[in-house]
């Protein structure tokens, strides 16, 4: 069955390679550009966007999460190098060599068990915890890190390639923050300069993610992990970013009803929301199921025909309601939960502060059921 209008996302892939293209060329040095497509692209579609990028964009350079993103993105057609930055099982180290995929080493002991379990050499690059304490390998000083980064280059079937750490706080204006961050730069940078020599396979030693390409770019970071900007929205709310992005997602859905209820009358689950006049409500064909935050009940606000109307009541698991009073609207028209209408926006950004988190969460969260409609310069693209 084809698409038919309840509840969808627009993808604006023109409105991607932009966002990409203008990292791209504030970029310091020989710095190559690593597009992260992990999580279904942040939702967006994968390979969808990751096609469009190789393609219009030559970007050479993917990162998944785990094997099947990364053997998804290979099957669908993508042909650039493919960085895993999670965790693999090593018991199938073999898929790694099939499918030419280099994976994350986070510590000596799961190099050594990749090792054992792969029949072929294994493309890797190793992360290096300078701070983020999550994954990665974590030392006392930086004679510990060389004598682990050697002993996994001497491995059996594994090719060591890389090593990369992870910025956990460059997002951060704080200069706690900000001194919080050269000090992992530096360290990661003393690592690399005592293992060059030793270990010359080492070809990529990178540590920018998208804040990290804005605010603490020096140059020498051979590859910068563009995540977030490259789907038009923030790291963080506060930050300045010296170039225009543009969100490739819109979400929009349609008005199912339209109907006016009294003054006193009682709105959705709970009965949390009290109508203090005549008002005239619209019902719209979205819900938590497809992605909209419950937390948005009586406090957010959907566009439609170019105006603002809020949410009311609890958000529905297939539907929420919209005040629509004054506004010119009926059953069929298109109700917009981020995204432009005439001169009106939301963005997810906008959406987060609501609910307290952060934009990746609410464009991450666009289930599978809400399909993709993916556009160049405003133009059907599939």
């Amino acid at each position: 069955m084809g698409f038919f209008r309840r509840a969808w996302a627009e993808i604006h892939l023109d409105r991607l390679g932009e966002n990409a293209k203008s990292f791209k060329n504030q970029l310091k040095g020989e710095t190559e550009l690593l597009c992260v497509v992990k999580a279904d692209c942040y939702g967006h579609g994968s390979p969808d966007c990751a096609l469009y990028l190789q393609k219009e964009l030559n970007v050479k350079w993917f990162a998944v999460s785990n094997l099947n993103e990364a053997i998804e993105l290979r099957e669908g057609g993508i042909d650039g190098e493919i960085l895993i930055l999670g965790y693999t099982p090593p018991e199938f180290a073999e898929y790694l060599s099939r499918y030419n995929i280099i994976q994350a080493i986070t510590e000596t002991n799961y190099a050594q068990l990749l090792s054992q379990n792969a029949k072929s050499p294994v493309r890797c690059h190793i992360k290096l915890d300078t701070g983020m304490t999550r994954i990665g390998l974590r030392c006392e000083n930086v004679n510990e890190y060389k004598a682990e980064i050697e002993k996994i280059c001497g491995l059996e079937n594994i090719k060591a390639e890389g090593i990369f750490t992870h910025l956990c706080v460059a997002d951060s204006k704080s200069d706690d923050d900000i001194l919080y961050t050269n000090k992992q730069i530096s360290l990661f940078n003393e690592i690399y300069s005592q293992i060059k020599d030793s270990c010359p396979q080492i070809v990529h030693h990178h540590y920018l993610n998208s804040a990290g390409g804005i605010c603490h770019d020096e140059g020498k970071s051979t590859l910068a992990r563009l995540g977030i900007i490259l789907y038009g929205l923030k790291p963080d709310y506060e930050l300045d970013i010296p170039f225009e992005i543009n969100p490739a997602m819109e979400l929009k859905a349609v008005v199912s009803q339209v109907k006016t209820v009294e003054a006193g009358a009682e709105i959705s689950y709970g009965r949390t929301f009290k109508a203090d006049r005549e008002t005239k409500l619209a019902t719209v064909s979205i819900g938590y199921a497809d992605g909209v935050p419950r937390a948005l009940s009586n406090k957010g606000e959907l566009l439609v025909n170019g105006k603002r109307a809020k949410i009311v009541g609890r958000v529905c698991m297939d539907q929420l309601m919209i005040d629509v009073t004054g506004i010119d609207v009926k059953a069929g028209d298109v109700a917009t939960v981020f995204g432009n209408d005439g001169d009106e926006r939301i963005t997810a950004d906008d959406i987060a502060r609501i609910c307290n988190t952060i934009g990746y969460e609410i464009v991450c969260n666009i289930t599978k059921r809400v399909p993709r409609l993916y556009y160049v310069n405003e133009k059907d693209y599939v």
